[in-house]
């Protein structure tokens, strides 16, 4: 072979060979090429890839709620409740006023035994249940079903008509206990919830929705607020659980409006955080305490003469009851009131809620307007009168969830 040709075929079998090793170490360290030519500078120096770049991938919701259904369903009971009803046949008018005013009786009084249908929640291993009032209220006898079919014989511990609660106790234990939301988890509206109780007496329900609004309250004299929610609420959940999709507890059904109205998923429950201060206060003491002023108000009126910004916070004084602690303090109708202890009143919720939470006997320092000149007024809060449940838990326009009675 001449010298030339060798020559040539030395050099083919270099590059072939040179090739082969870049393509290995292409393939086994890939990006070895860019770094070497950034480093003899004939290209850019790689960058790392960008995480920002690509789009965060959605959070879907779970395809099934079983597994939280399966935590809450144990600790949610059935509750039936007989009370007997006194009766006495009366002559029946066409006309209801005549009805009301010349009713006649054509017999003797006589009792009939009536049972009221409602669930409930263990809220203690030994036998604590929290439950709607309505569902036991005059009750002579209360049985609680629990889930694994056993019956127990409860006694009432305590109620709370202004929260429409009653905590009961049933002689076991080792009873399934349902969790609790933490109080860090806020609820926010849009969550899911499910509800969980006996509908019309035909055994463990689960329905689902969402949480559509929170913090509403159903009558202007209680301090008491709501969570609505669009999960279905039917006669005989009153007392039952709504949790979230984790199973942990968030609020107790109470009550509904119903379509006699037109009304169509609205219903409220309890939040979890109310009924925990109602069951921490009936299990140690047998009853609720909550502060009271001994005054009626709501939104400032602003007006021309009034010396108050148009976005003015605080609450009006609309009445002050005779011989109350707000009376006795020199409080006055349509006093201004700003301040409640050392923190701002927003408006007429906040302060009836502050309001409730200071114990009996302490002295809280309020501060206002009157007639444009400030003021404070050392009051001495007492314990808050009981209303009728029904200011609570049967609202103009609403119905409580009771089950139709047998």
């Amino acid at each position: 072979m001449k010298p030339a040709a060798r020559g040539i075929a030395f050099i083919a079998q270099f590059v072939v060979l040179g090739l082969a090793v870049a393509f290995t170490i292409g393939l086994v360290w890939p990006g070895t090429g860019q770094v070497l030519r950034a480093r003899l500078g004939f290209g850019p120096a790689p960058t790392a890839p960008s995480s920002t770049l690509a789009t965060p991938p959605v959070a879907s919701g779970p395809a099934s709620y079983a597994d939280a259904v399966s935590r809450a369903a144990p600790a949610v009971v059935n509750i039936y409740a007989n009370r007997l009803v006194s009766e006495q046949p009366s002559q029946v008018f066409a006309d209801p006023v005549m009805q009301r005013i010349l009713r006649v009786p054509t017999g003797p009084v006589t009792k009939r035994r009536e049972q009221n249908l409602g669930s409930g929640v263990i809220v203690s291993p030994d036998g604590y249940v929290l439950t709607n009032n309505h569902v036991i209220a005059s009750a002579y006898d209360i049985q609680v079903l629990l889930y694994d079919g056993r019956v127990f014989k409860a006694r009432v511990v305590g109620s709370d008509d202004e929260t429409d609660l009653a905590v009961l106790k049933i002689d076991a234990g080792s009873l399934p206990e349902i969790p609790l939301a933490a109080p860090a988890h806020k609820q926010r509206v849009g969550d899911v919830v499910l509800a969980i109780g006996n509908p019309f007496g035909i055994g463990q329900t689960v329905t689902m929705g969402i949480i559509s609004a929170m913090g509403r309250q159903l009558n202007l004299s209680s301090p008491e607020i709501f969570i609505q929610t669009d999960a279905a609420i039917n006669l005989g959940n009153s007392g039952g659980a709504l949790v979230n999709a984790y199973g942990e507890l968030v609020g107790i059904n109470t009550a509904l409006i119903g379509q006699a109205v037109g009304a169509e998923g609205i219903g409220f429950a309890i939040p979890v955080s109310s009924a925990k201060q109602v069951l921490d206060q009936i299990i140690a003491t047998g009853h609720v305490t909550r502060g009271w002023m001994g005054a009626d108000y709501g939104a400032v009126a602003v007006s021309a003469d009034s010396g108050l910004p148009s976005a003015a916070r605080g609450v009006m004084v609309n009445d002050v009851y005779p011989g109350g602690p707000a009376a006795t303090a020199g409080i006055q109708p349509r006093d201004v009131l700003l301040r409640f202890g050392s923190t701002d009143i927003v408006d007429a919720n906040d302060l009836r809620r502050r309001e409730a939470m200071q114990s009996p006997g302490a002295t809280v320092d309020v501060s206002g307007l009157r007639n444009g000149i400030p003021f404070t007024a050392p009051v001495k809060i007492v314990q808050r009168p009981s209303i009728p449940v029904q200011s609570t838990a049967n609202p103009q326009g609403m119905s409580p969830a009771i089950i139709p009675q047998h």
